[in-house]
Formats: structure tokens, C-alpha cells, sequence
């Protein structure tokens, strides 16, 4: 199933699940937008709102896997991963914001004792940064810091400017001593991302939670660097609902990281991906064909330590080189 399926993402996604053949249920609030999406895919569809338990289980008859593409998350990852353990549902989720993996820590017990796998960040941002920490972290002995930054390129979907601009006045974090803790939002580093040094801005990101929770690495950071009007002015629910095919295509995404390990010795690497919002709904269908397939864990997981390192270069034209 997926949730939100006719939002930017959503919709994205479920044109991947059926081009891949994934028998899928398209669900939402819209009841009109999943008719009309649902007959233009040839897809069944389910049309239900969250604030009732009761519905929400009932509508996940039948269904092994139910991926949450519907933010704002705060509002959606709860009720939808509450359900996914009752009814015994592998949960997914396209989230950019930490709420989502704290949640996720939380009902971490309940989940393992459900047998049911929580994977928030199956897509996006989360995956990239995993997998590309996790292929660096094994050139080093005894790594102990990681720090870790976004090339965000081009313009953003209406949603995630309304999640970004609420993630931007919260409190600025970094994890030390496997501890999260503020931090300096001002204090920019430099990253290369593979075209030479460039400063980098300090944010909240979930990887502060995931890198943590895969690799145990006590010290992380994380930046983000934007180019092109990838942060919007003005009215932001006046925006677009995403960028074009041509604007994707025109602004591809990197990642670098450089990881220290406890004799000082650091090693940096890059990612090189097609554009974010054409990454995330094509990881996220891909992680749940794997989940449908029995590649799934009970409890909190992510991309990177469930499917291994590599699982970022088997998106797209996803690439990762050492420097």
C-alpha cells in the first residue's frame, strides 16, 4: 500500500510500483485524486483518513508492506506505524524529518515483538547518506566521527519547503558521545563534492538518528549546502507542488563525508545521484520490492544496514568514489 499516493511523491511512486508489476493499493484522504490515479494505473485504491484506529486497521487488511509517502510526518508516521504493528504491516516512509526516527526509536521493542520492521527514510536523503557513511565507515579502523553533508539541488516540492521551514527554526543538533546535543548553526565546514571545496551550513538531519543507530559512530554532524532557489521565498503554499521532469534532470544531488577515526586518520568520500525527488520515490518502491521479497528485519531499520552499503548504487545513476 501506499499512503499519500496521490501527493508529488506519492504519485511518482506508485507509477514506479505498477511499472514494476508490484500488486499495490493506492490510499489516501482524496477519494476523487485516488479514483481517477488508481483507474489511470490499473491499481486497486482505498480511500481513509487516519484519525480513527479502527479504519486504519481495516484498511490495512491483506496488506504486507505500507509505505507512507503523506507528510507533513508528524501528523501521518504515527497512526500509520501504530497500525502497521497491530495488524503485523512492514512499515516504510519517505520522512525528512527527525520526528519520524525518534518515533521510530521509541516503538523500536514493540515492533521487534510484532515482528513487524519499521523503515523510516526508506528513500531520500537517509539512503544516500547511509549508504555512502557506511562505505567510508569500512576504510577506517575504530571510526569516531562522522561528518556528513547534502547537496540540495534546484527547487523543492511544496511539501518539503513548508517540513524544511518548520525543521529551520527548530534547535540545531549534533550527536557527541552518541549523545544528541545543540549546537552552533552558524558554525559552517567545508566539503568537497567532487568540484572543490564549497562551506556547508549546519542542520537537524535524520541521519544524526540513523548513522547513529547503524553504525554506533559516538560523534556526527550534519550540513547541507544549497545551490539554485532550492530554499523558496514567499508564500510557500503558493509553491508548485514539485519541480518538472526537466527541472529534475537539470539539477542532479551529491553527498560527501569524512569520517575520523580514533587515531586521528580520516578518510572522505562522494555520492553523485540523479536528483532527490527522483531518488526518493525510486528507492522507496525499490526497499519495499526487497521487503515483499523477505529482506526485512522486525524492529528499527534502515536503507543502509538492512540492504548493505551498496544499496544507494542500484538507484538510478547513483555513484559513490573516495577521495
Amino acid at each position: 500500500m501506499i499512503y499519500g499516493a496521490t501527493g508529488y511523491t506519492g504519485r511518482m511512486a506508485a507509477q514506479h510500483a505498477a511499472a514494476a508489476g508490484l500488486k499495490t493499493v493506492l490510499a489516501g484522504r482524496d477519494a476523487p485524486r485516488l479514483t481517477v490515479l488508481a483507474a489511470e494505473l490499473g491499481l486497486e485504491h482505498r480511500s481513509f483518513a487516519l484519525d480513527n484506529a479502527a479504519t486504519v486497521d481495516d484498511a490495512l487488511r491483506e496488506v504486507s508492506v505500507v509505505l507512507n509517502c503523506a507528510g507533513p510526518f508528524i501528523r501521518t508516521a504515527r497512526p500509520l506505524m501504530a497500525a502497521s504493528i497491530r495488524s503485523g504491516v512492514h512499515y516504510l516512509d519517505t520522512a525528512a524529518e527527525l520526528d519520524s526516527y525518534h518515533l521510530a526509536e521509541t516503538l523500536d521493542q514493540k515492533a521487534e515483538a510484532a515482528g513487524v520492521m519499521l523503515l523510516p527514510g526508506s528513500g531520500g536523503s537517509v539512503a544516500m547518506l547511509g549508504c555512502l557513511t557506511a562505505h567510508a565507515a569500512r576504510r577506517i579502523t575504530d571510526p569516531q566521527h562522522v561528518r556528513v553533508a547534502l547537496h540540495v539541488a534546484g527547487s523543492m516540492s511544496r511539501g518539503s519547503a513548508i517540513s524544511a521551514a518548520n525543521s529551520l527554526s527548530a534547535e540545531c543538533l549534533e550527536r557527541v558521545g552518541g549523545v544528541l546535543v545543540s549546537r552552533d548553526p552558524h558554525a559552517s565546514r567545508e566539503f568537497d563534492f567532487g568540484m572543490g571545496p564549497v562551506a556547508c551550513t549546519p542542520v537537524t538531519l535524520p541521519d544524526l538518528v540513523t548513522i547513529w543507530h547503524a553504525t554506533a559512530i559516538p560523534h556526527i554532524e550534519t550540513y547541507v549546502y544549497v545551490s539554485g532557489n532550492a530554499f523558496p521565498t514567499g508564500v510557500l503554499s503558493d509553491l508548485p507542488e514539485g519541480p518538472s521532469r526537466e527541472q529534475r534532470e537539470a539539477n542532479r544531488y551529491q553527498a560527501s563525508v569524512e569520517i575520523t577515526g580514533a587515531n586521528g586518520s580520516t578518510v572522505r568520500s562522494v555520492l553523485d545521484t540523479v536528483n532527490g525527488y527522483t531518488f526518493t520515490p525510486t528507492a522507496a518502491v525499490e526497499a519495499a520490492r526487497r521487503v515483499l521479497a523477505g529482506e526485512h528485519r522486525p524492529g528499527f531499520q534502515t536503507p543502509a544496514e538492512l540492504f548493505g552499503s551498496r544499496f544507494a548504487e542500484t538507484i538510478a545513476d547513483t555513484t559513490l568514489r573516495d577521495l
